[in-house]
């Protein structure tokens, strides 16, 4: 079954979409284009461009070490290194156009004062405009426009992708309302964030900074009015409190919430009459 994916933004919660990229393929789904905001954008760039698996393994082995190569006093994320190192994964000199897949980044272009959509040019570039979380990272220059992060007008593109000769639209939001999810997770991975949420919580011990709280809640404000202009057929919803947008340290533990969510919601959609599926796996025939 071929669909089109949008993937919302919303900072570190978007490491959910690595896993239900995953799970959507183990299932069989067949993704055709990406439209997405944000860390949204980023997580598509890396799958049109076929160099996710190459970017988990990346953020799931950062040890004690790895997180002060990304720092900048005092003690911020530096958006310069992080998005080195993201070129360094994509690869130089790939344009949208030639990707395998259907690409396209959502940006807010600050001279023109709208959303625009990245579809055509250098995939880097469109990938590090559409998450510039403005007062985090450094804006882009495209063709004389300075461009900003794509969730401070659109959250969860699905418009550029309404034409698209897709069996499905699935969108993913990260800034579903609150939930208790009951998952486990493997010895590995709780070791693993554990380490990782003790030093994260020492070195920044005022995380909810005035600047923090305003990036969410503009982001969660944009969404709400903006969410009823399209609806896709079926939304896989990440609670807003798995992580805050500034919790990069958790993709571990993302990953797997994002295929216990995608799982979730592809069963959901087979109760509903949406999808069947077989032993884990779509059925031939596609659409009920």
């Amino acid at each position: 079954m071929k669909i089109s994916l949008v993937l919302g933004g919303g900072g570190a919660r978007g490491y959910a979409h690595i896993g239900i990229i995953e799970e959507l393929k183990k299932y069989g789904f067949e993704i055709k284009s990406i439209a997405g905001t944000s860390m949204g954008a980023v997580i598509g760039g890396l799958e049109a461009s076929g160099s996710l698996e190459k970017y988990k393994k990346w953020v799931t082995s950062l040890d004690f070490l790895d997180i002060f190569k990304f720092l900048k006093s005092p003690f911020k994320l530096d958006g310069n290194k992080i998005f080195e190192k993201i070129r360094e994964i994509v690869g130089k000199n790939i344009n949208i156009e030639d990707l395998p897949i259907k690409y396209t980044a959502v940006a807010t272009d600050l001279t023109k004062k709208r959303e625009i959509w990245l579809q055509r040019g250098d995939l880097f570039k469109a990938m590090q405009a559409s998450s510039s979380i403005p007062g985090v990272f450094d804006p882009v220059i495209i063709n004389k426009r300075i461009l900003v992060d794509g969730g401070v007008l659109n959250l969860m593109p699905i418009a550029p992708v309404m034409s698209d000769l897709t069996d499905l639209i699935i969108a993913v939001d990260l800034y579903a309302p609150e939930r208790e999810l009951e998952f486990k997770l493997s010895k590995e991975v709780v070791k693993t964030q554990k380490i990782l949420e003790d030093i994260w919580s020492s070195l920044f011990k005022e995380k909810e900074t005035p600047v923090n709280m305003s990036i969410d809640l503009m982001m969660d404000v944009i969404y709400r009015y903006r969410k009823a202009e399209y609806v896709p057929d079926i939304q896989i919803d990440v609670p807003r409190n798995v992580a805050q947008w500034y919790d990069f340290h958790k993709a571990p533990m993302l990953i797997e919430i994002g295929k216990i969510l995608a799982k979730e919601a592809i069963e959901k959609a087979e109760k509903k009459g949406i999808i069947k599926c077989e032993n884990g796996n779509l059925k031939k025939g596609d659409l009920v």
